[in-house]
């Protein structure tokens, strides 16, 4: 015997009808999460410092593929690697001190380059300069690459991007979803 019944259509809330919990990833805590992150690269570690998980971590990012949160996690990752690349050319273009002891004293330094690494530097060249990100981002005036400002803006939240579009003369759309859970 088959029951057949009406399926009433959910309607779809609004940012505003959402009230954030008291433990779930509030503006604030989104933006320690990154400054944690780009400290640590360790998104447990950072996940932890604010008091969540690591997957609800992802399952955040997920959330808000494009949004500001999801383009300076790119950036937390890419701050290091730019610094590491370099400290690198540094080293390849100056080389490193090395001194050299007699009976205790220092009698000399000199200089040490590594060819290895300025070979590896020079075949990664291209990997190394900044490159137009290909992804589509909602925001397109939004940096990409100014870690700082999309953590102000993850804080900050959408209504204060819509005012900021609305005051350059830029058309804003409202998000489709909110970003607190």
């Amino acid at each position: 015997m088959t029951h057949h019944t009406s399926i009433t259509p959910v309607a779809h809330s609004t940012p505003a009808e959402i009230q954030p919990r008291h433990d779930g990833w509030t503006l604030p805590k989104q933006a320690e999460f990154l400054r944690q992150l780009a400290a640590t690269h360790n998104v447990a570690q950072a996940a932890r410092h604010v008091g969540m998980s690591r997957q609800s971590a992802y399952r955040l990012r997920n959330r808000l593929k494009g949004e500001p949160f999801d383009i300076a996690w790119d950036c937390a990752f890419r701050r290091q690697y730019d610094a590491l690349a370099q400290a690198a050319l540094e080293r390849a273009l100056n080389g490193v001190e090395v001194p050299h002891f007699h009976k205790g004293e220092l009698v000399h330094v000199s200089r040490r380059y590594d060819e290895r690494l300025t070979v590896a530097l020079l075949a990664m060249q291209d990997r190394l300069t900044p490159i137009a990100r290909p992804r589509h981002y909602e925001h397109e005036n939004m940096p990409t690459d100014d870690f700082e400002v999309l953590v102000e803006r993850v804080e900050e939240g959408e209504e204060l991007w819509a005012e900021a579009a609305e005051d350059s003369g830029q058309a804003s759309d409202p998000p489709a979803e909110p970003h607190e859970v």
